[in-house]
């Protein structure tokens, strides 16, 4: 840990939930009248006291069918207030709950709740056509989640006999299905004692209030958003605000003026789009700040900074960026314009947070510090390079994978230690930078270790390249690129005019890149996709779906079904 960033000491005051069934209780009675949850129209809103109320029938209602501590309730539905009235219905009460990505396949549905061995699921009307009619018949109940009202219901199981229990620290809360970006599908066992110590790490990391507004618009099912957007504003009494629509740039640039967000968790993706398609254009495109950029870097940083600030609701004290590494270049443009960025670092297996850098103590390319009572260092430490394996312990690390003990024990070691999988390096002052994933890194022909990741970072800051993939191919490294709209028009695809256009795009990006890399981590061909790359929910590609000797390759498009 930084000696020039220490954590702020508890006080008296920073009494910690041990059980989300104690933080229930804690924030209702505390915070009663004050305001949730609610859509930005104002519908489906609560107050602390009427969440309360909420999940106390809820849970009433599935003991009617037997639903008792223990049993799994599993969650298919877009970001909404009602999403953690069934989170906290399972949670509080000892059941167990299955969050499921909205974007998640049917085939994918299909083995989380068999799997999981889900009774009960909430859905909403839009996404319940994903669900196979073979799973919902063997559900004991399907409820609406928009109304709580029932779809499916075995009325054979209208015993009453459900009961409930309080939870301790150590009892499984959570199990989140993930296949990340090198693998099949895994079941994180998440305790509640995982989940509160990340609500006191992001408490000290940033302290946030009861005035705060949180704007939610990353998917819940995932640990990032559930734990920080989610459970840590009701720790402190905050109102988190949903969209009612897909977040597509026009909808939430109105919604974040109509909020005035003062809290929000975003992906690099997000800004970095932000940045290409709206703040470098506009500079590039004007003579004038294009002078200003050249002669008066820093009058124009700070102008262009207040304008990029006052779009997202003119209020924002924190905007955090996790998921995945951010373009440096971007950053770089966030840090001179005062930005309030701060960086965050982790996995789900870790409830997400590893590492965060606070805003104002950011360093560019660097995912921060150790947080706050997780011990974080390097295994395997390469003498001539400096770069390890990221390993942490403490508790924010899971229980283990679901059913799956032979894999938890390669991940966590006899020690405790929990093996991430990537690769960093870190400076005298405790600054962790993220290198690339241990599942990704490609040896060259000399034995050297490159990191696809870096060469990626090269292709997407270049203005006609709109993200990419570097792979191996025949001891060879080939980018796939997906170009942006402006570069290349698919429109033509197979005429002579687009032909040339992609071998010149190709010829381009060959030069402009392999002048800036080594000699080992040269690309050898550039491959032109039509279609986006598949992602996880933090919008990182699934490298694995991209391997020429990849197993999952064959079942891509079925799975897509």
């Amino acid at each position: 840990m930084s000696k020039r960033h220490p954590y702020r000491r508890t006080t008296r005051r920073d009494r910690y939930p041990q059980t989300l069934r104690e933080l229930l209780e804690n924030s209702t009675l505390r915070y009663a009248r004050r305001n949730f949850s609610r859509f930005t129209d104002g519908s489906q809103s609560y107050t602390y006291a009427s969440f309360r109320d909420a999940c106390d029938l809820q849970s009433q209602r599935l003991s009617r069918f037997g639903i008792s501590a223990g049993d799994r309730v599993a969650i298919l539905s877009a970001n909404m207030p009602n999403w953690t009235v069934a989170f906290f219905t399972a949670t509080a009460f000892g059941r167990v709950a299955i969050p499921i990505l909205p974007d998640s396949s049917p085939n994918e549905i299909k083995n989380i709740l068999a799997h999981s061995e889900t009774k009960v699921l909430y859905v909403s009307q839009k996404l319940l056509g994903k669900v196979p009619e073979e799973c919902l018949e063997k559900l004991t109940l399907v409820v609406d989640i928009e109304t709580f009202e029932f779809i499916r219901k075995d009325r054979d199981s209208f015993q009453c006999d459900g009961w409930t229990k309080a939870p301790n620290a150590d009892s499984l809360a959570t199990i989140i299905y993930t296949s990340g970006t090198t693998g099949a599908a895994k079941g994180v066992m998440l305790s509640h004692r995982n989940l509160c110590q990340n609500i006191m790490a992001s408490h000290k990391a940033q302290r946030c209030n009861k005035r705060d507004r949180f704007m939610s618009i990353l998917p819940m099912a995932h640990t990032y958003e559930m734990a920080i957007g989610c459970l840590y504003p009701i720790y402190v009494g905050a109102c988190v605000y949903y969209i009612l629509k897909p977040p597509t740039p026009s909808i939430l640039m109105a919604a974040m003026k109509e909020v005035r967000p003062t809290i929000m968790c975003s992906v690099p993706l997000i800004i970095e789009k932000v940045y290409r398609k709206s703040v470098a254009p506009t500079i590039a495109r004007s003579k004038v700040l294009s002078w200003m950029q050249k002669h008066t870097p820093g009058m124009l940083y700070s102008m262009v900074g207040k304008r990029l600030y006052r779009s997202f609701g003119g209020k924002l004290r924190f905007f955090g960026i996790g998921g995945s590494k951010l373009d440096p270049e971007v950053e770089v443009f966030l840090k001179k314009a005062h930005f309030p960025y701060a960086i965050g670092y982790g996995l789900t297996e870790c409830v997400p947070l590893v590492c965060n850098a606070m805003v104002g103590h950011t360093r560019i390319g660097s995912m921060g510090i150790a947080s706050c009572k997780v011990d974080v260092k390097l295994d395997n430490v390469d003498p001539g390079t400096g770069i390890g394996e990221i390993i942490c312990r403490g508790d924010n690390v899971m229980m283990g994978y679901y059913k799956d003990p032979e894999r938890t024990m390669k991940a966590i070691d006899d020690d405790g230690w929990f093996h991430t999988g990537d690769m960093a390096t870190v400076d005298k002052d405790g600054y962790y930078y993220l290198k690339g994933r241990l599942g990704s890194t490609i040896i060259g022909p000399d034995g050297e270790n490159i990191y696809p990741e870096e060469i990626e970072l090269l292709l997407n800051s270049m203005d006609e390249v709109e993200e990419s993939l570097v792979t191996e191919q025949n001891g060879h490294l080939v980018a796939k690129v997906k170009f942006a709209e402006n570069a290349l028009n698919w429109d033509l695809a197979g005429e002579e005019q687009f032909l040339a256009k992609v071998e010149a795009l190709r010829k381009s990006i060959l030069d402009r890149v392999n002048t800036l890399v080594g000699k080992n981590a040269r690309i050898a061909d550039v491959e032109a996709m039509k279609d986006p790359f598949e992602k996880t929910a933090t919008q990182k590609i699934r490298r694995y779906k991209y391997k020429e000797d990849s197993p999952d390759k064959e079942n891509l498009e079925k799975d897509k079904k």
